[in-house]
């Protein structure tokens, strides 16, 4: 349940979303647009700071989020349960990236921003905040290391898909998911015949590391 302070928050968080991804094509995501963006919606520069203490990120977040919920309203009506595991996650990527073009222009500025070295992380986070709920809406019950990898793949789709629809349209970035999920599916087809496990094949490799090394097992 939510205070009224948090949903004054969150009301203000998105209206200062709107008008920054106005002025994002021309400024980039920066902390000038951020406090263009405040005055616009008539906050002090101390007020937006207080709303969004880190800026541009705090703001690149808001976005991948609006985008992660617009993903998933338009999958509302989709029933994941009555189509193959393949077909789930073609269309989950499908829906996010049509989620993010919506916002293009900003999409577009948005995905150099996290390029940049000291962005990496947020990045990461967020794409895996992404396949995270994606992988939620298909369905998945995994607790073990199959979570865990599960989201990394599927965030590298993401931003990968993402980069592509930027650089070269819908139909590119879609045929690009495609083949993406095509190796994965071979991978895990393969990993099921050989009882590939990641944790063994980790203590293998530390193992034949050492013995290079020094001669003998760590």
């Amino acid at each position: 349940m939510t205070t009224p302070a948090q949903e004054w928050a969150e009301k203000a968080e998105q209206q200062l979303l709107d008008e920054a991804l106005k002025l994002v094509p021309a400024h980039g995501w920066t902390w000038r647009m951020t406090k263009l963006a405040g005055k616009a919606v008539g906050m002090s520069d101390g007020e937006t700071e207080l709303l969004v203490p880190h800026g541009p990120a705090d703001l690149a977040a808001l976005l991948s989020r609006r985008h992660d919920d617009r993903a998933l309203a338009a999958l509302a009506d989709v029933h994941a349960s009555n189509l193959k595991i393949r077909e789930r996650i073609r269309r989950a990527v499908e829906a996010r990236l049509d989620a993010a073009a919506q916002d293009e222009p900003a999409t577009r500025r948005w995905t150099g921003y996290l390029a940049l070295p000291q962005n990496l992380a947020l990045g990461a986070r967020l794409a895996w905040e992404s396949a995270d709920g994606l992988w939620r809406w298909a369905g998945d019950t995994a607790t073990d290391e199959n979570h865990y990898s599960k989201r990394l793949i599927l965030g590298g789709i993401l931003q990968a898909a993402t980069a592509v629809r930027i650089a070269s349209g819908r139909q590119a970035a879609l045929e690009f998911v495609d083949r993406r999920i095509d190796n994965v599916m071979a991978f895990e087809s393969w990993k099921a015949k050989t009882r590939f496990r990641p944790q063994t094949w980790l203590a293998a490799t530390a193992h034949g590391l050492g013995q290079a090394r020094y001669g003998r097992g760590t």
